[in-house]
């Protein structure tokens, strides 16, 4: 009988899940493969002659098989990786990208910007993947988070938990800004961020089988032209978002012009950028709140 070592192990599942087009081949297969070993990534490499017990490979095999049918290799094992943190994740909510990165950089540089507690409000949190990794990068952000999807609200409880923040980010379960409504911390946000659904309808039917079949689609579609959850946050942001505060969205690739008008519809804004990710994609809108004048110049649009 062959026996088989780590560095078989990721050439042949590599080969394996590139054969069926999977995303990200190599990187898939170290998570499998440490998932089933109880090995950190590095140590695949340190161990590589290390031999496989045909139990472990009989596990193995069986997930190595749902990745090729493209099921999610982050629900396979649990976990994936955020803004350099470990998260959980589940079916029960939506896998974090690394293009959602770029919204908690500009939270945090916006946040530095200041001075004393700040007091931030993360909508649609999901995982909690962005009120944590703003809290552990800014130790004076207290967050908020809130999602409509309570099972969502459990996985990020226990993110919150793992990273040792329950002191400063609280989970509440609504929609979007309902549950705020009673919230006694604070009664305006200095700082207002939000990775809501954006999909639209025609888009979620093109959406890639990893995605549409897997992950949860409450947390993906929102309306035919996916700007619904955007029409109801700026519907409401002149209650919630101090005058000096900041409101960062993260929007759809081509997104960009649409949610810019919808912000500047409220008047509210003196500053209001779209900001480009690594794929020159839209991807964050910031909107600056400052007190102005009548006589004030209109607010910069610039993209």
């Amino acid at each position: 009988m062959m026996q088989w070592t780590i560095q078989k192990l990721l050439a042949w599942i590599t080969e394996y899940l590139t054969k069926n087009k999977v995303d990200a081949p190599r990187l898939s297969a170290e998570m499998l493969l440490s998932h089933v070993l109880g090995l950190k990534r590095i140590e695949l490499y340190t161990q590589f002659d290390q031999i496989v017990e045909k139990d472990t490979l009989d596990r193995l095999h069986g997930l190595v098989k749902r990745a090729g049918l493209h099921e999610p290799v982050a629900y396979l094992v649990g976990r994936t990786e955020f803004y350099s943190l470990e998260m959980e994740v589940a079916a029960d909510c939506l896998i974090p990208r690394p293009e959602t990165e770029l919204l908690v950089q500009r939270a945090i540089e916006f946040l530095r910007t200041r001075e004393g507690k700040q007091h931030v409000c993360d909508l649609c949190t999901g995982c909690g993947c962005i009120a944590i990794a703003i809290a552990k990068n800014h130790a004076n952000a207290h967050v908020v988070a809130t999602d409509i999807s309570d099972k969502a609200l459990a996985v990020a409880a226990r993110n919150v938990e793992k990273h040792g923040l329950q002191e400063r980010v609280e989970l509440l379960c609504g929609d979007l800004f309902d549950p705020l409504v009673p919230h006694l911390d604070a009664t305006q946000w200095d700082l207002i961020v939000c990775n809501p659904p954006y999909v639209s309808a025609a888009e979620y039917e093109a959406l890639d089988k990893n995605v549409k079949d897997y992950e949860p689609k409450a947390a993906l579609l929102a309306g035919e032209d996916g700007l619904d959850i955007y029409r109801r946050i700026v519907e409401k942001i002149d209650r919630f978002l101090k005058p000096d505060g900041a409101l960062l969205l993260e929007i759809g690739y081509a997104q960009g012009p649409a949610v810019r008008e919808l912000v500047e519809r409220t008047a509210l804004f003196s500053t209001i950028t779209v900001e480009k990710d690594n794929q020159n994609n839209d991807r964050v809108v910031t909107a600056r709140r400052t007190t102005v004048s009548q006589d004030s110049p209109p607010a910069d649009r610039s993209v």
